[in-house]
């Protein structure tokens, strides 16, 4: 087995296919009998992949393509992201006592955000296929002892109950078929570990976002030991409204709290769709999802197994233009 002399941890690419080459030729690898690797035999380094590689992007095919085939050599890892999560929910058929032929719905939302995905993938049905099943094989986190990944929020009250149940940090099929169930472990278990904690709105309020989608809860940061209100926590691109944000913290809500405190590894996470020039969110929590399919930045931490996230080890490459996208959702 390759022992690596340190970690290359990539954002959500979603389809970025040019500007993920751009990036893995800054970070040192190099492309040999169709497969990148780091170009440093006596030190060589390891990808890994925080999930989110498909949907909304201009050459999402080619993306996992280049991805699969470094994951074959060794020379990546990736974990689930909620996109991927989704993509599996949705081409997978149910048993009949579920009622519906899919796992998750196919209903014109759900399938919207796999439009541009489904077609790339239309002419390549045995491709499409060997994703979805290299998909159910993906670990939900990867603890590397000196730091961590999950794709959105690390909630180790949900996540040591998994270990227990899948000890190799995979979702098995019982447990991918209760994700599809709303209220149950396992999908109370996926959508906190890959879309993140969202906290309800008082009733009667909802937030239409910069994407014409209607929210009633919102993203939630997971770091804050004692919030006092709604504001103290917001982790989204929509801000929250002045008088929302000044509401206090219900009961209800504060029952939901996760709180990744400072003395834990470091982790790293996606899925945010933060703008602006990467740096840490806590001393030891940084995000590396910076909207590259939407003009934004793909981005990657050099980890060298560091107590404290270094704000000067990003790495980015600017994303694609939206007029190249074949989709944004």
């Amino acid at each position: 087995m390759t022992r690596f002399s340190g970690f290359d941890v990539i954002g959500d690419v979603h389809g970025c296919y040019a500007a993920l080459r751009e990036l893995l030729d800054q970070l040192g690898y190099v492309r040999e009998r169709g497969r990148y690797r780091h170009r440093d035999r006596r030190r060589p380094r390891q990808v890994l992949f925080l999930g989110d590689l498909i949907d909304r992007g201009p050459a999402i095919r080619d993306t996992v393509l280049l991805v699969q085939e470094m994951a074959a050599a060794g020379q990546a890892q990736l974990i689930l992201g909620n996109h991927e999560h989704h993509a599996v929910l949705c081409c997978t058929p149910a048993p009949a006592e579920l009622g519906r032929p899919w796992l998750r719905p196919r209903t014109e939302r759900n399938m919207r955000v796999l439009e541009a995905t489904l077609e790339e993938f239309a002419n390549h049905p045995l491709d499409w296929r060997d994703f979805l099943a290299w998909c159910r094989t993906l670990p939900l986190f990867l603890d590397m002892g000196s730091f961590r990944l999950i794709h959105a929020c690390w909630d180790e009250r949900l996540l040591g109950a998994f270990r227990e149940r899948c000890p190799d940090g995979v979702i098995d099929a019982a447990l991918l078929l209760e994700s599809a169930t709303p209220g149950t472990f396992g999908a109370r278990l996926l959508w906190r570990s890959t879309s993140g904690l969202t906290l309800q709105f008082p009733e009667g309020r909802s937030l239409t976002g910069q994407d014409g989608v209607q929210r009633r809860n919102f993203r939630s940061k997971f770091w804050v030991r004692e919030p006092a209100t709604l504001g103290d926590l917001e982790f989204q691109p929509d801000r929250l409204p002045d008088d929302l944000a000044a509401l206090p913290l219900s009961d209800e809500q504060r029952a939901e709290l996760v709180c990744y405190d400072a003395d834990q590894p470091p982790l790293l996470v996606g899925h945010y769709w933060l703008r602006g020039r990467p740096r840490q969110l806590t001393r030891n929590i940084a995000c590396l999802d910076y909207s590259a399919v939407l003009h934004g930045r793909l981005v990657a931490y050099r980890m060298d197994g560091e107590r404290e996230i270094d704000n000067s080890k990003f790495v980015w490459v600017d994303g694609t233009p939206l007029e190249e996208m074949t989709y944004i959702g």
